[in-house]
């Protein structure tokens, strides 16, 4: 398997380049809580026990539609929400157990900042590794 995504050994400029492929992914995801759904989709595989996913809907009225997903990854929380179309999105930050920050980014920012987390975990994942290739590379579940 190729080491171009996680630079496994190699230079730093054989890295995968995150702003290229968080550019990349909101090119091909106009309609962001589609690209929502997909993000929650591809990192069911590899973080299903740190994932959260809201859905729209209630107890009577079901959707696919994405309302929230929370993704933890070492130290940080990864939280995108959707409210009447709009997405807006956070990273907090823990230390000893306790959130000790919370900052709002752009959407962009975001998927930068969960595939460099995403990517600190192929080092050592095989399946974190062939979610950051299916994401990236768009394998899409």
């Amino acid at each position: 398997m190729s080491n171009e995504l996680t630079g496994f050994g190699e230079q730093p400029e054989d890295r995968l380049d995150l702003d290229l492929a968080t550019t990349a992914l909101l090119a091909k995801e106009e309609d962001l809580p589609m690209l929502l759904k997909m993000l929650a989709g591809q990192l069911q595989v590899s973080l299903s026990d740190r994932l959260t996913v809201e859905k729209e809907g209630g107890l009577f009225k079901k959707s696919d539609n994405i309302k929230s997903i929370e993704v933890a990854m070492g130290s940080d929380t990864f939280r995108a929400e959707v409210v009447k179309g709009r997405v807006t999105c956070s990273v907090g930050h823990t230390s000893g157990g306790i959130r000790i920050r919370s900052e709002q980014v752009g959407i962009d920012e975001w998927i930068k900042r969960l595939l460099d987390g995403l990517r600190a975990e192929a080092e050592h994942s095989q399946r974190a590794r062939q979610t950051l290739e299916n994401i990236v590379y768009g394998g899409y579940a």
